[in-house]
């Protein structure tokens, strides 16, 4: 398998977004018939010569170092996100014996299943890189009525924000929220790329949503570990809540997802008023299963 397309593509875009200006080179813009950087221009910037620089970016990233990957990182203004990224499409160029496809972890375990669980008034779900909600309590669950109303198990976010319609009133910044889930899975793609279940969604996606399709070629990546998230919920309307990400080390690629409202304010009133329906849904459910 080879990654030179991603890693084409990915430098490509990054070039095309940076204006002489913006990197401290003079503008000639009437002789300019590219937008962004030339790659001759990357190449005096990052200290490596043409020849060397236009071969990374033809996909033949075979022993280039850390070193000239920090050079063309800083060139090119990479965040941090784009330089991690940049660093995984090339480790995956330099594996001599790539591994057959493999799953991201699909199970949870128990002990983290029961800290979930004890974390009342705080929706929370353990999560992996392919935007699978593998366990959620039930105030979560609560919350993201509209999404677990797929019958598809896992429930799957980005599968939730481009084929389900629900989604653009589920969530009043859509287009911040697709962009996210977009720029997340390119970055599940670079660091897990013989994921199957990953590659399967991405297809999925591919074939079934335009949208989807324009924003992956984007090649945009970036860290999705904290900030804020609005959704409009058809029971209680609408909240404003902060969510954090909490990487599990003891299960990579695992991380538990919280949401929580500022103490005093209406979306901490809904919230409430969310856990109270989701408990009694839950005392209905039990007695229906006795």
């Amino acid at each position: 398998m080879s990654n030179a397309d991603d890693i084409r593509e990915f430098l490509a875009t990054r070039r095309a977004r940076l204006a002489p200006g913006q990197a401290g080179l003079p503008s000639f813009s009437r002789t300019r018939r590219v937008p962004g950087l030339r790659r001759e221009e990357v190449a005096l910037l990052a200290g490596i010569s043409v020849e060397y620089y236009t071969r990374l970016e033809r996909g033949n990233a075979r022993g280039v170092s850390d070193d000239v990957l920090e050079s063309v990182s800083l060139a090119l203004q990479l965040d941090e996100a784009e330089h991690a990224h940049l660093l995984d499409l090339v480790r995956t160029a330099n594996t001599e014996r790539p591994p057959r496809k493999t799953s991201t972890p699909s199970t949870v375990r128990a002990s983290i299943r029961r800290l979930v669980d004890a974390m009342n008034g705080i929706p929370a779900f353990v999560g992996n890189g392919r935007l699978d909600i593998l366990y959620a309590n039930p105030l979560l669950e609560a919350l993201y009525s509209e999404q677990f109303r797929d019958p598809v198990r896992p429930v799957n976010s980005a599968r939730f924000m481009f084929l389900d319609p629900r989604a653009r009133t589920f969530y009043p910044d859509w287009e911040t929220n697709m962009r996210d889930s977009v720029a997340a899975l390119h970055g599940e793609a670079g660091r897990n790329p013989y994921d199957r279940g990953l590659s399967d969604l991405i297809g999925l996606l591919s074939t079934r949503s335009e949208a989807f399709r324009v924003e992956w070629a984007r090649h945009d990546v970036r860290f999705h570990r904290s900030g804020t998230k609005r959704i409009h919920h058809p029971l209680v309307g609408d909240l404003t809540l902060a969510y954090e990400r909490l990487e599990l080390p003891a299960d990579p690629g695992l991380a538990i997802v919280t949401y929580s409202a500022e103490p005093g304010s209406p979306s901490e009133a809904a919230l409430a008023e969310l856990a109270r329906w989701a408990s009694t849904r839950e005392r209905l459910s039990t007695a229906t299963d006795r």
